[in-house]
C-alpha cells in the first residue's frame, strides 16, 4: 500500500545518457539548473536558495546554482526527464519521485513503518549509504536527505474507519502502476492523476481523498476541499537533492567536499524547520476549518498494511530492501535505538 506523494515519474534510466552542461559567457563558469516542486515559500526551497548563495560565494562565482521552484519545471517525473536530456542538472525530489529511476529509496517511507521521528532518523542513517550507492549506479549523486514530514489521509467527508476510507476516490500519482496495484490490494479505490490535477480533481469531484503532509496541504490550499484529516500518521516522506554524476564530476574535488557539507548542514536545518512547519500548518488549517478526526480503531490500519505486504515487497519496494528496513526497525525497538 503506497501513496503517491510528491510527484509523477519518468520512464527510462538516467544512466547512459548524454548531458549538455550550460555555461554562461564565462567559459569557466558552471551553471547548474535545479528544479523542485517545493513552493518558493517552503523551508525546502529557502534552504536551497541559501545553498545557492553559499556555493556561489565559495566558488568565487564560478558555480551558479539556479533554482526553479514551485513546479515551474513540471512534476517530479518531468523534472527527472529534463535532467536526463540536460535541461536540468539537479533536482530536489521525494523518494517516490525517484521510483522510475530507482525504487530503492521508497523502502524507508513505507506505510506504517516508523512511528516517530527518532525511528525515521535512525532508519535513514542506517540505510542512506546503501541507497546512495544504488543511486550512483543510475548516475545520480545524492547531496542531501531531508524530512518532508509525515503523511495523513485528508478527505472531503469525515471517515474515521478503514472501511469508510476504502470507499473514497483516492488520489494516486500517475506513472507508477505498482502503487495503484498496492492500493487496490488494500481494497482502496485509487484514481490515477498527475500531480497538477490533484487540486482540480478535488474541486471537480474526480477525487475526494488524498494522502499528504500538513505543510503541503496548506501550501496547495487543498485543505479547503479536503477539510477532514484522519489523525493517524500513515507514512514518513523523505526528500533528496540529487545531481547528475557527469556534472558533479566537473566540480573540483576540494569544492565537492565543501558543497556536500553545505547541503548536509542545510538538510539538518530544513528537516528541523519542516517538522515545526507541519505543526504550524496543522494549527493554521484547523483555525481555517480543518477538522481532525480520530480513527475509530487505530489498530486496524497496521493490520491492513501487513495484509498487503505481498503487493509491496518485490513490487513497490525491492525485496532485499523491504527485509532490511523491517529488520532495522525491529533492531531499533529491541535495543532502544542503540
Amino acid at each position: 500500500m503506497r501513496r503517491r506523494d510528491l510527484l509523477s515519474l519518468l520512464a527510462g534510466s538516467i544512466a547512459a545518457t548524454t548531458l549538455s552542461i550550460p555555461t554562461s559567457a564565462n567559459a569557466d563558469e558552471l551553471v547548474i539548473k535545479l528544479g523542485t516542486r517545493a513552493p518558493q515559500s517552503s523551508p525546502w526551497f529557502l534552504q536551497l536558495k541559501e545553498a545557492a548563495n553559499l556555493i556561489r560565494d565559495l566558488s568565487g562565482g564560478q558555480i551558479q546554482l539556479r533554482l526553479f521552484g514551485g513546479g515551474s519545471m513540471g512534476d517530479e517525473g518531468e523534472m527527472l526527464q529534463k535532467l536526463r536530456i540536460g535541461q536540468l542538472q539537479a533536482t530536489a525530489v521525494s523518494t517516490i519521485g525517484l521510483q522510475a529511476v530507482s525504487p530503492a529509496p521508497q523502502a524507508i517511507d513505507m506505510p506504517m513503518l516508523v512511528k516517530n521521528v527518532a525511528e525515521r532518523d535512525y532508519l535513514l542513517a542506517k540505510l542512506a549509504p546503501r541507497l546512495e550507492a544504488l543511486l550512483a549506479e543510475r548516475g545520480l549523486v545524492v547531496l542531501s536527505w531531508s524530512d518532508i514530514g509525515f503523511t495523513y489521509f485528508f478527505s472531503t467527508k469525515p471517515r474515521p474507519t478503514l472501511a469508510e476510507m476504502r470507499l473514497t476516490k483516492l488520489f494516486c500519482w500517475s506513472g507508477d502502476p505498482a502503487a495503484k496495484d498496492a492500493w487496490l490490494a488494500g481494497q482502496f479505490k485509487p484514481v490515477v492523476l498527475s500531480s497538477t490535477d490533484m487540486v482540480p480533481g478535488l474541486t471537480t469531484g474526480m477525487i475526494d481523498a488524498l494522502v499528504y503532509t500538513p505543510t503541503l496541504m496548506l501550501a496547495l490550499r487543498a485543505y479547503e476541499k479536503a477539510i477532514y484529516m484522519l489523525d493517524l500518521p500513515y507514512t514518513s516522506l523523505t526528500g533528496l537533492t540529487v545531481i547528475d554524476k557527469k556534472v558533479w564530476d566537473k566540480i573540483p574535488a576540494d569544492l565537492q567536499v565543501k558543497i556536500r557539507k553545505i547541503f548536509s548542514d542545510l538538510a539538518v536545518k530544513s528537516t528541523a524547520e519542516a517538522r515545526l512547519k507541519d505543526a504550524e500548518a496543522l494549527n493554521t488549517m484547523k483555525a481555517k476549518g480543518l477538522q481532525v478526526i480520530a480513527p475509530t480503531d487505530p489498530q486496524e490500519w497496521p493490520k491492513a498494511v501487513e495484509s498487503v505486504y505481498g503487493a509491496i515487497r518485490g513490487k513497490v519496494v525491492p525485496a532485499d530492501l523491504f527485509d532490511a528496513v523491517h529488520a532495522t526497525i525491529k533492531q531499533y525497538r529491541a535495543t532502544g535505538g542503540k
